[in-house]
């Protein structure tokens, strides 16, 4: 077997390992609103006010249908409208505080439910994900860049 064919299948290997935790990380969140909507407020939190058709871009949906879940927020006082200062015709969407601390509470949970499984890994386990955290970190700012595309 190849260098080349050892890479793939380790990328294979590690890429089936994410995508399974994630997924599963993701059906523990609370369903107190759907993943789009929350994250929504996530890529807000993120990448500060945006455009809806710049948040339906980056969630994957039609415009309309942004525009009716920003609808919903704003009725929610979890998002607002506001004018773009350097650009009257513009309107952005803003995170409120409320939802900042919606994104800021459920985000909490998900570590507090990695913290406690994390507490049953052994040692040697533990120190294996402790010298993977750079690439980890590295490997979500990969993918936020790629999902989110550049900020407009």
């Amino acid at each position: 077997m190849s260098r080349q064919d050892t890479a793939r299948g380790a990328s294979a290997a590690i890429g089936a390992a994410l995508y399974g935790l994630a997924t599963r990380a993701a059906r523990r969140l609370p369903r107190d609103m759907s993943l789009t909507s929350a994250a929504t407020l996530a890529t807000l939190d993120r990448s500060g006010p945006r455009r809806i058709t710049d948040l339906a871009s980056v969630e994957g949906v039609t415009q309309p249908a942004m525009t009716a879940l920003v609808r919903v927020m704003e009725e929610s006082g979890l998002v607002e409208r506001r004018g773009d200062a350097s650009d009257k015709r513009v309107t952005l969407v803003y995170l409120t505080e409320t939802g900042a601390s919606y994104v800021r509470t459920r985000r909490q949970a998900g570590v507090h439910a990695f913290e406690r499984l994390i507490g049953e890994l052994t040692g040697d386990e533990v120190e294996a994900l402790m010298a993977a955290l750079p690439a980890l970190k590295h490997l979500a700012e990969l993918e936020s860049q790629d999902r989110e595309g550049p900020k407009r």
